[in-house]
């Protein structure tokens, strides 16, 4: 009889310390993938025999070119803090360069394909949170020119800061980018993002018995544009 016990004993052990393994295997286990960055984005640059950058170009739908959210999960209250990632890939747009200046941009991402590395988090936004199946679509628009530090050199990187009005959820409203973006001849690739504040776009953080998800998140976005 004793055996016997000892045996079930060790059984539920083992069940406990398998189950907490999985529970820290697909909930608490933190490999949120790096931010965005030109490091990434710029692998698509192609060569050309461009001397200006002046023009219209486009966003090419690649590897590499996304927008996307980054959050935190919270577990056990705020004790454990896990960062989610999601991105979508359909992304299309257009910005326009005049010498030292970017004078438009229209960037429109589809907010349906938006993937992470956990299916239960995608099937929830779908109704909650920012609500994909009643909102597919988020867009930026820049509303003033970006002033450049001068007409874009190749390969130089510059430092920018968009401002435009960002559409989330169904909500309008003014923000500032901070961005880093690159001409090399045949392409332009940009790369940043910015905090959102969840309450500013109607957004309710999605809340469970296991995770809730912390009320402000950033936006990023990693974009290579080909000529129009």
């Amino acid at each position: 009889m004793q055996k016997s016990v000892k045996i079930a004993l060790g059984a539920v052990v083992v069940v406990i310390l398998l189950g907490g393994a999985g529970f820290y295997w697909f909930f608490l286990r933190d490999d949120a993938p790096e931010r965005a960055s030109l490091q990434t984005s710029s692998q698509a640059a192609e060569s050309s025999d461009r001397t200006s950058a002046d023009g219209t170009w486009k966003v090419q739908q690649a590897d590499g070119v996304f927008v996307g959210y980054r959050v935190q999960e919270l577990f056990g209250g705020d004790t454990i803090k896990v960062t989610a990632v999601g991105r979508t890939p359909g992304v299309d747009g257009t910005l326009t360069v005049a010498g030292a200046e970017i004078t438009a941009a229209d960037i429109t991402a589809d907010m349906t394909l938006l993937k992470s590395d956990k299916a239960p988090r995608d099937g929830q936004i779908k109704t909650r949170g920012i609500e994909t199946n009643n909102f597919p679509k988020a867009e930026f628009k820049l509303t003033q020119p970006i002033t450049l530090p001068g007409s874009p050199e190749k390969g130089k990187e510059v430092d920018v800061t968009a401002t435009g009005e960002l559409t989330l959820h169904g909500v309008t409203k003014t923000v500032e980018i901070p961005l880093k973006a690159v001409w090399n001849g045949g392409t332009i690739t940009v790369a940043g993002g910015a905090k959102v504040a969840f309450s500013d776009f109607d957004i309710e953080p999605p809340t469970n018995a296991i995770v809730s998800v912390d009320d402000n998140g950033e936006f990023e976005l990693q974009l290579t544009f080909v000529p129009a």
